[in-house]
């Protein structure tokens, strides 16, 4: 789920919305401006309804981003890197760039958004009972309990032991925990995400059958999201559980061409080693260090009459936005910041030198040859790749 555009750096995360956020907030806005508080408090000012229901929605949005900065920070005390956030349509992703590393970690990371949410329906709770008791605004009171609510079910649905909620994150480090087996638990957690999808399906469509047609079909979409993500987080386990004992070594394209720092995009796109081999190219220094990743599309946008002026420096993307990993390193351990990358490319490194360059087209490959010669189903654990790509077992 890709930003439709970007809102800053919040504590060092990236924040971005999905054109999304935009139904859900009109959708909240809506619902109090037009139903809760008149019901509630019939005779108001129309203007004063539906400030308040705006305000409101803006405020539980930003509680939704409390929930996945929080597990992006206890993420990074825990060892796994993370530096963005999307908000959209059914509340938020964090996007975190490797698995916690034991079932504690895993725990921890997941736990702490749902307590997130707990917390800030108990503050809110505080805020109503407070401005209750000094006599504030009606509408302010009906909206910070609103806020209250919304929150507490929040933490609750989030709690749920279905992936891809992070109930779903609990269950599997239980599982993990108590199996030794990523992939086991992983599977248990998505099993449970698909029965509560289908169900959450099931009664969708009923309401809508019976009247409720608003109620049963938001239920109806969270229930398809729940099912659809279960089955995708599945199929990505099973994926880095194929590729654990495989080295990037194996996967990559050894020695790829380099360009010069300070080569101008004029000779960079003239220059038919670069114009006929590949589409990207590391960028070096003087000495040979890697500093960036240049692609012919990102030089080709340079306009032509300043092509001559303009060095790849300007145009490449940094080496600290381009994922790396040694030779030796398993190939599962990029996976999630492969996908994550802008290029969609990682550069391997050995002593400071490029050594290699690895794109998702060149996993692919070898996800295809492993899942080919696999007699029976045989995990990856079953050999060993040699240097030539053959599995050689026994």
């Amino acid at each position: 789920m890709g930003a439709t555009f970007w809102l800053g750096r919040v504590a060092g995360i990236r924040v971005g919305v999905h054109w999304s956020v935009l139904v859900i907030f009109a959708l909240i806005a809506f619902g109090l401006a037009e139903g809760r508080l008149p019901r509630a408090h019939p005779g108001g000012a129309l203007w004063a309804y539906w400030l308040t229901g705006l305000v409101t929605a803006v405020v539980f949005l930003l509680s939704l981003l409390a929930h996945e900065i929080s597990h992006v920070v206890v993420a990074r005390r825990n060892g796994v890197g993370g530096d963005e956030i999307t908000l959209w349509l059914l509340g938020g992703v964090a996007r975190l760039r490797s698995e916690a590393p034991t079932p504690a970690a895993e725990l921890r990371i997941a736990g702490v958004g749902p307590l997130m949410s707990l917390v800030l329906g108990g503050v809110f709770a505080l805020f109503t009972w407070w401005a209750h008791v000094q006599h504030g605004p009606v509408l302010v009171v009906e909206a910070l309990a609103w806020l209250a609510g919304i929150n507490i079910l929040l933490a609750v649905f989030n709690a749920l032991p279905a992936a891809p909620l992070d109930g779903g994150r609990l269950l599997r480090a239980l599982v993990w925990w108590r199996t030794g087996s990523r992939l086991r638990a992983t599977e248990v957690a998505g099993g449970a995400g698909r029965v509560l999808g289908w169900i959450m399906v099931a009664v969708g469509l009923y309401e809508v059958l019976a009247g409720g047609f608003s109620g049963g079909l938001w239920l109806v979409l969270i229930g398809w999201f729940m099912v659809a993500m279960a089955t995708l987080e599945g199929s990505q386990a099973r994926l880095r559980e194929l590729l654990r004992s495989v080295p990037v070594r194996q996967a990559m394209t050894p020695d790829p061409v380099t360009a010069a720092v300070g080569t101008t995009v004029e000779e960079f796109l003239g220059s038919p080693p670069w114009r006929y081999r590949h589409s990207a190219f590391p960028v070096t220094d003087d000495a040979g260090s890697p500093v960036g990743l240049v692609t012919v599309r990102r030089a080709g946008q340079v306009p032509v009459e300043d092509r001559g002026s303009t060095s790849l420096e300007a145009v490449m993307v940094p080496l600290a936005e381009i994922p790396t990993a040694g030779p030796d390193d398993p190939l599962d351990q990029l996976l999630p910041t492969l996908d994550a990358s802008p290029a969609r490319r990682a550069l391997v490194l050995a002593e400071g030198r490029v050594v290699g360059i690895v794109t998702s087209a060149d996993v692919s490959r070898v996800v295809t040859w492993l899942s080919s010669t696999r007699p029976t189903g045989r995990g990856p654990q079953g050999g060993a790749l040699t240097p030539g790509g053959v599995r050689r077992n026994g």
